[in-house]
């Protein structure tokens, strides 16, 4: 045993150093995933440092396979120890360029985070932020991308050139297809000129309406009222002639239309209407104050159609936004319905009439005999 130990005195030496070495640093990258662990969790409570921990397994990654790397040196030849310690290095070097690309993007998210809770506790509008933040994120990754292929001979000339001020640009349009840099130059048209912002209500066709959750470097992102998200590229979002409920003045003008037969009392009809509409809690007085010098009425109901088989009716009523009078024209329909029953004013629905074919047999044979 002595014998041997004195025989690979070096190379057992050298195993214990490297291995050593890696346990050293997997147990300070502990003490540093700890820290930062402890220094999230004071900031930002129940929040769990996914970055953190993406930085700690790409570290301990990065160690095994270092001293991995380290241990077959005991077993090349001489000749190839340049080789060997050639990629070593370009695995080092690719690993830190992947740690400080993770910090970094961490730091510029968690920067914007700040700023975006502070734009929304002064009431102010996160729209810009939010989308500069997935600009931001993208460019660090971007750059880190880059910083990792100019380590490779052959991809260095490229590297150079995408690092380049009109490099950037050149690259991105020869990678990115058309329909994706269609949704980018979409996204950053929204963001310019503010069709809508985070938070607006939206309306794009009668399958899509909702609030604007999201608006990212490809797509937007709306919550419709059965809390499904609807996801629409930028692009197309762009072509679309769209209703956008919050922009400029939040009222919104609610049309109450109901059909009554021919037979029915028009004057009782829009009379009930109207008073159901004013009785409505969700109800506003749009009237100007030549309105109401001249005593029209807050809620205005007037016929609009004399269809085949029932009279339109229409009622404007007006609610402090858009949800609101979603839940008043609920409510309407359901209490004037029921009003219409009690004061006998009838709904009309389409009759059918069936004849069947034996009946008409019979009827003929019995006006023959």
């Amino acid at each position: 045993m002595i014998e041997f130990f004195n025989t690979h005195k070096q190379v057992i030496i050298y195993v214990i150093f490297v291995i050593s070495i890696v346990l050293l640093l997997r147990f300070v990258t502990k003490l540093l995933h700890n820290w930062l662990v402890k220094r999230s969790h004071l900031k930002n409570p129940g929040e769990v440092p996914a970055t953190v921990n993406l930085i700690q397994k790409t570290l301990n990654a990065l160690w095994i396979v270092l001293g991995f790397m380290a241990l077959t040196f005991i077993i090349i030849d001489k000749d190839q120890y340049k080789v060997a310690k050639d990629n070593f290095m370009l695995v080092l070097y690719l690993g830190m360029v992947a740690v400080a690309t993770l910090v970094a993007a961490s730091l510029v998210q968690t920067w914007f985070k700040r700023k975006i809770k502070q734009k929304i506790s002064e009431k102010e509008d996160t729209t810009s932020y939010k989308f500069l933040s997935y600009v931001a994120i993208f460019g660090v990754y971007f750059i880190g991308g880059i910083l990792a292929l100019i380590a490779f001979d052959s991809m260095r000339s490229f590297a150079v050139t995408a690092l380049g001020g009109a490099g950037v640009v050149a690259v991105v349009a020869g990678v990115a297809s058309q329909e994706a840099l269609s949704n980018l130059v979409g996204g950053i048209f929204i963001i310019a000129f503010k069709p809508f912002k985070l938070g607006d209500i939206i309306k794009v066709d009668e399958t899509m309406v909702g609030t604007v959750t999201d608006i990212t470097l490809r797509h937007t992102i709306i919550r419709n009222y059965e809390n499904k998200m609807i996801v629409i590229p930028n692009a197309i979002i762009n072509k679309e002639k769209l209703i956008n409920y919050d922009l400029g003045e939040r009222k919104c003008c609610q049309w109450i239309e109901i059909g009554i037969s021919y037979d029915s009392d028009i004057d009782l009809a829009k009379h009930i209407i109207c008073e159901e509409c004013e009785n409505h809690p969700n109800i506003i007085d749009n009237r100007s104050d030549i309105d109401k010098f001249n005593n029209v009425d807050k809620v205005v109901v007037r016929v609009i159609g004399l269809d085949d088989s029932a009279v339109t009716l229409r009622a404007w009523a007006w609610a402090n936004n858009f949800s609101e009078s979603f839940v008043m024209k609920c409510d309407l329909y359901e209490s004037i319905k029921k009003r219409f029953d009690k004061e006998g004013i009838e709904i009309p629905f389409p009759h059918r009439t069936m004849v069947f074919k034996e009946d008409q047999l019979n009827k003929f044979h019995n006006i023959s005999e």
